[in-house]
């Protein structure tokens, strides 16, 4: 298949396109810099330089593809707008082409909101934060253009870990510059995670099947609280295991809208892509390979 992705040398869409790129499907990777799109030739994907603020340098590529995958995401105050703008310049390529198509949209599940023991499917009523309000109103935009040849479905990943690192990175970082692992409050809510090459995998398997107008969460089986998973980090990083606790003020002030879901404490269960994709994450969590996903973070910040 011809496959076209948002967001390309990003901390997902990288490996979703190198994992699409594996499997012997061509691939075009939406970056921002020369010095990207190298990163992403080297990895037998063709590079698109550009933006999301300017479709003209990348609709035409993205019409002719089979599979159009939204990864990318601008952190600015302009966020939202630009994920609403691709989302409709996208699925309205793919219905224009008049041809089979599917798009796959990035969400979270963040928009579950704050569940405690409950254990969360995709039929689960969603309980947006704020942050993650419109992201809600997106995914219904998503589903809505569903019809005719364009299929489209919605990926909503747990927090993702491996490589860089993204919200992981903060208690090496923590650790290593100011000796101690930084948690949010007590630590004893737990996160729903999940391993970037097997988030990778799901969309893979997504774009391969012939389902349509479905969502899918995408967590491990991972139960480890916050508190579990930045001790571990500490250790790893050579802090033995000593935590820092912040409180709510002090995490909003570091944070700030992200602080509420930082404090979320869910169970996401995913046996629906497990199920209906054949999808099975082959990492036991992060606190399991701590010692090589440090060793992976450290690498990336050039250390």
């Amino acid at each position: 298949m011809k496959i076209f992705i948002t967001g390309a040398s990003g901390f997902i869409g990288s490996a979703v396109a190198e994992a699409f790129a594996r499997n012997g499907h061509e691939v075009w990777g939406l970056v921002r810099t020369a010095a990207k799109a190298r990163a992403l030739a080297e990895r037998e994907i063709e590079p698109i330089v550009g933006s999301m603020d300017d479709s003209s340098l990348f609709l035409e590529r993205a019409g002719l593809c089979d599979v159009l995958v939204h990864c990318a995401a601008e952190y600015s105050a302009r966020t939202m707008e630009l994920d609403k703008r691709v989302i409709d310049e996208l699925t309205t390529t793919a219905t224009r082409a008049q041809a089979p198509r599917l798009f796959l949209y990035t969400s979270g599940v963040w928009i579950y909101g704050n569940r405690g023991e409950e254990r969360v499917t995709e039929a689960s009523p969603i309980q947006p934060p704020r942050i993650a309000a419109i992201r809600a109103e997106h995914e219904r935009l998503v589903l809505a253009a569903d019809r005719g040849a364009l299929r489209t479905m919605v990926i909503r990943p747990g927090c993702v870990y491996g490589g860089s690192g993204s919200l992981t990175s903060y208690w090496f970082e923590s650790a290593m510059k100011q000796g101690a692992a930084l948690v949010v409050g007590d630590g004893a809510n737990r996160w729903a995670m999940v391993h970037r090459e097997d988030l990778a995998e799901l969309y893979l398997r997504a774009a391969e099947s012939s389902h349509r107008a479905e969502i899918f969460n995408a967590v491990d089986r991972s139960r480890f609280t916050q508190l579990e998973c930045a001790r571990a980090a500490s250790h790893a990083a050579g802090a033995g295991g000593k935590v820092t606790h912040m409180s709510e003020v002090e995490s909003q002030a570091a944070y700030r809208a992200m602080a509420e879901c930082l404090a979320f404490d869910q169970h996401v269960d995913a046996s629906k892509a497990v199920r209906m994709l054949g999808w099975q994450p082959r990492h036991g969590g992060f606190v399991d390979g701590v010692a090589r996903y440090f060793t992976a973070w450290k690498a990336s910040q050039g250390r």
